[in-house]
């Protein structure tokens, strides 16, 4: 099935952040790993950038201080991101 955009910048959001996890968690255990590092801040990056853009085009990611909302309150707006 065809995603349309929305569904396919939020997948690529769901991808980087789980990328960033994993290579944080490498980095807790290989601090002196150069690559892992520019990789893990290139990833971190672009998913700002992904972020900002998802919620400046369909709201909100998250709550409780983590992204700003236009008037009205958008947060009960739906889709929900996980939906």
């Amino acid at each position: 099935m065809p995603m349309n955009e929305r569904e396919q910048l939020l997948l690529k959001i769901q991808q980087l952040h789980f990328a960033t996890v994993d290579l944080n968690l490498y980095l807790d255990t290989h601090p002196a790993c150069q690559q892992a590092l520019r990789d893990y801040n290139r990833y971190t990056q672009e998913l700002m950038r992904l972020r900002q853009m998802y919620e400046m085009k369909y709201g909100p990611l998250t709550n409780f201080g983590y992204a700003p909302s236009q008037y009205p309150w958008q947060w009960v707006n739906e889709p929900w991101p996980w939906e």
